[in-house]
């Protein structure tokens, strides 16, 4: 049971659609597309079996997938999909967190796959071999998916778990050391913290955390004990992590919105559109409205 996605859909049809009985869906897809997705975070995990040519835009990263690949999502980290070629095939399952409750005596902990490695690439290449291992355990979910065995979808949850082995495999994640967990630890949940406040999506929904304060604040931490952990974790600031992404965001915002500067300003959590144009200008080397006419072509 294989069903293709139409060119209304593709990749941001799928993306916008329930999960089928609450926490679980797997398809095949196969496309023509040319126009990119929303760049959005979804409320699902999900991991995709790409064939084909696209940028995959993730937090304040891009990607080049130009060859077979399985690319990770999951809920803390909005992403996108810019397409390059016209022709894309593959498979993917969406599903969410209480789906993968993984029983204890698992060898492999969800918490240390792939998905939730925040700060590492999520696309893991593939030569031709191990993407047809991978296709086939694709194709065995979609077949027990359509069955009608009472346990079908823990039958479904050991092919995800095998296809995060395969990624492992492939591409094993480094594993923290004991010295530098606590740290990590740290860094991490700021991270997550800090991509939980994007994307921004109304002018009214503005940032609640601005300072490396706020998030040490909220982590019930030090703020040096924060720049400490995230400086050694990362090799940047606290604020540098904060600056980049308010950036990243300003550009989004003023290249996919027809929201005014004065609205993006507020937004982002700046008091006056002066502080905003000043803070933009001091990090990109244009003002904002020259950004956003540049984008829409205007100049």
């Amino acid at each position: 049971m294989e069903a293709n996605v139409n060119s209304s859909q593709g990749l941001v049809g799928c993306d916008r659609m329930t999960l089928e009985n609450g926490n679980f869906k797997v398809q095949s897809v196969s496309n023509q597309f040319k126009a990119a997705t929303p760049y959005i975070r979804r409320d699902f995990y999900k991991i995709t079996l790409f064939s084909g040519k696209v940028r995959l835009h993730y937090a304040d990263t891009g990607v080049l997938i130009d060859r077979p690949a399985l690319i990770f999502s999951n809920p803390l980290v909005p992403y996108s999909w810019e397409p390059i070629s016209d022709h894309w095939t593959g498979y993917y399952c969406q599903f969410t967190e209480a789906f993968m409750n993984i029983h204890e005596r698992s060898q492999l902990s969800f918490q240390d796959s792939p998905l939730f490695k925040i700060g590492t690439v999520p696309v893991c290449f593939l030569n031709d071999t191990q993407y047809a291992t991978v296709e086939t355990l694709f194709k065995k979910m979609i077949e027990e998916e359509a069955s009608a065995y009472i346990h079908r979808f823990d039958v479904i949850k050991n092919y995800v778990n095998l296809v995060i082995h395969e990624a492992l495999r492939i591409q094993p994640v480094a594993p923290v050391s004991r010295q530098t967990s606590a740290a990590v630890r740290i860094t991490m949940s700021f991270l997550e913290l800090l991509e939980r406040q994007f994307p921004i999506t109304a002018p009214s929904r503005t940032l609640e955390l601005k300072t490396a304060g706020d998030y040490a604040k909220s982590l019930a931490v030090h703020v040096n004990h924060l720049n400490h952990a995230v400086r050694d974790v990362t090799g940047k600031a606290t604020t540098v992590h904060i600056r980049e992404r308010i950036i990243a965001e300003a550009k989004l915002l003023l290249r996919n919105t027809d929201w005014s500067i004065a609205d993006i300003a507020y937004a982002l959590g700046f008091d006056y559109p002066a502080y905003f144009n000043n803070f933009f200008k001091k990090q990109t080397g244009m003002t904002p409205r020259s950004a956003k006419l540049l984008a829409a072509g205007s100049i």
